[in-house]
């Protein structure tokens, strides 16, 4: 069923029954880091894009942050250089990180930037090296320029959203000597989101959410609080590269964050499902008790 296809009574009750939600947040901030299925599609892409207008037409402002880790595997390919990762980061000499500041700051954050605007959005670029709002330092030598980040600097996050642009953030940062630095997207959207104190961050995936089983997608933990997620990891429940995420979800509570949300980016809409109705399509983080 299309909207189209609903009759008038029906597309009023819906837009009736998301107003309590809609009062949740207007006026408020929310974070949305934005990458993986829901990026290399073309039409999730529209989708998102659209959805992001649609709720700063509403009244929400929005951040995004995005990564772009296919576009540099295949930049890297293209220029005969083979993606080597430790522990899930990429290891990244001087030339990678040229190319990683390129593809993220150049192709990627334009791209999405130019998709805003044509869905009626006002949008403006940003890396994390614009104001020094991303400061890092060498996160393990072995990994070259792969940045820690040592402090996030939101003045240019609010100066756009101000002035009422859709701040579109693409995660390199730099250090006072000027090296720049590749930051892992999920821990970057985080610590922004803490440090502009956003109502919400929500995480995109290509997964339901947290699986108490693995290979049972009905098994979708919808409330953890961010004190279980240790004991979590330790089970096994969480493993792999949904732990970096959980623990960027788990700091972004820490910092002040209300709440914090992994959804399925390859299910059209999904921000809007989560935010504006009780149905829900992922896991949310509470601080708790």
């Amino acid at each position: 069923m299309t909207v189209s296809s609903l009759s008038n009574a029906d597309r009023a009750k819906i837009l009736v029954e998301a107003l309590p939600y809609i009062r949740k947040y207007v006026n408020k901030v929310i974070v949305i880091k934005y990458g993986g299925n829901a990026m290399t599609s073309d039409g999730l892409k529209s989708d998102v894009m659209g959805d992001i207008v649609l709720l700063t037409l509403i009244g929400v402002k929005v951040v995004l942050v995005h990564g772009g880790g296919p576009e540099i595997t295949d930049m890297l390919a293209k220029t005969g250089k083979k993606s080597e990762f430790v522990e899930g980061l990429r290891v990244t000499d001087r030339e990678t990180v040229d190319i990683v500041q390129m593809v993220l700051a150049g192709k990627v954050n334009k791209d999405l930037v130019n998709l805003l605007e044509t869905k009626g959005g006002r949008a403006v670029g940003l890396s994390g090296i614009d104001g020094r709002m991303i400061m890092a330092k060498s996160k393990d030598e072995r990994l070259g320029y792969v940045g820690e980040i040592t402090k996030v600097n939101p003045a240019p996050v609010w100066d756009m959203l101000d002035r009422g642009y859709i701040p579109v953030i693409s995660t390199v940062g730099c250090d006072e000597e000027g090296n720049t630095y590749n930051i892992n997207a999920d821990t970057a959207a985080a610590m922004i989101a803490g440090a502009i104190r956003a109502e919400s961050f929500f995480t995109l995936t290509d997964v339901r959410g947290i699986l108490r089983d693995k290979d049972d997608p009905e098994s979708i933990i919808r409330t953890v609080r961010a004190d279980e997620t240790e004991d979590l990891i330790k089970s096994g429940v969480i493993s792999g590269g949904m732990i970096p995420k959980v623990r960027s979800c788990t700091e972004a509570i820490r910092c002040g964050v209300k709440r914090v949300f992994v959804i399925d980016g390859r299910i059209p809409h999904a921000i809007l499902i989560e935010m504006l109705t009780d149905e829900g399509v992922g896991t949310m983080f509470t601080k708790g008790e």
